[in-house]
């Protein structure tokens, strides 16, 4: 029988991993210092609030980042350091803080995600690209469905270390806070939808992440006939920080014409 909470059990596995809120947190505070949109409403909730940074001169489009935490935990104040990526190549970073557990469901979740997509690209002209990490991967990729009521001109999906086929997550204790059934599990897994037309798409993760993390996308991978990249020496925490190097191969994916 498999043990569904070591599978998903990040945090035991990558050494020094307690610390790293602090850190990002001690990073972004930084970031924002050197200027920002901060708290820009997008709906009624206490959390329905996006930061935006914008390049120098005209963006060249948005990119949209959503935060992982496994849908409990974290905001948009941890990550504000990442606009220095997308900054350097001429596009706009919207960084948008969504309802946690046990306050909200998954099916809020996404649409409250959906609503901030769509309020920062009326904000921001231009093509609209989204990359998510972890429970932010599943969002995003949630997105990516041919259901989905994002704005149209959504161009690009990365999904980084997403959680794609939500059902194993049943038989989790994180349950306890998600409230999932099997019919919401079914239909907030991107993997059992069909991807929208016309939106590029790609799946990560690091190469030493936990193996459920690794099946999680490339079973989404194989299901919607798209690319994917396991990132050499990169675990689950280490993957996304290279979203905000210039350079890194992450970045480059994400942006690239």
């Amino acid at each position: 029988m498999i043990d569904w909470d070591d599978a998903f059990d990040n945090s035991s596995y990558v050494a020094g991993s307690d610390a790293l809120p602090g850190r990002w947190a001690g990073l972004a505070a930084a970031r924002r210092k050197q200027g920002g949109e901060i708290d820009i409403v997008y709906g009624d909730g206490a959390r329905n609030r996006f930061d935006l940074f914008r390049p120098e001169g005209e963006a060249r489009g948005l990119v949209v980042f959503v935060h992982g935490g496994y849908w409990q935990k974290l905001d948009k104040s941890f990550w504000s350091h990442f606009a220095d990526g997308p900054l350097g190549q001429g596009w706009a970073l919207a960084i948008p803080s969504y309802t946690l557990a046990p306050d909200a469901r998954l099916t809020q979740m996404v649409a409250e995600v959906t609503a901030a997509v769509n309020t920062a690209a009326d904000l921001v002209p231009g093509p609209v690209r989204l990359v998510g990490h972890s429970a932010g991967g599943h969002l995003v990729s949630r997105l990516a469905c041919a259901d989905s009521t994002v704005t149209a001109r959504l161009e690009k999906v990365v999904s980084v270390s997403g959680i794609h086929d939500l059902r194993p997550l049943l038989e989790t204790k994180m349950n306890e806070a998600l409230h999932l059934d099997a019919e919401e599990a079914e239909a907030q897994s991107p993997a059992l939808h069909r991807p929208r037309e016309g939106v590029a798409l790609h799946f990560w993760c690091g190469a030493i992440e936990r193996p459920e993390l690794v099946r999680q996308t490339r079973l989404i991978s194989e299901a919607w006939d798209a690319p994917n990249t396991y990132d050499p020496g990169h675990d689950h925490f280490s993957v996304i920080g290279e979203l905000g190097r210039p350079g890194s191969a992450l970045l480059a994916e994400l942006l690239k014409d």
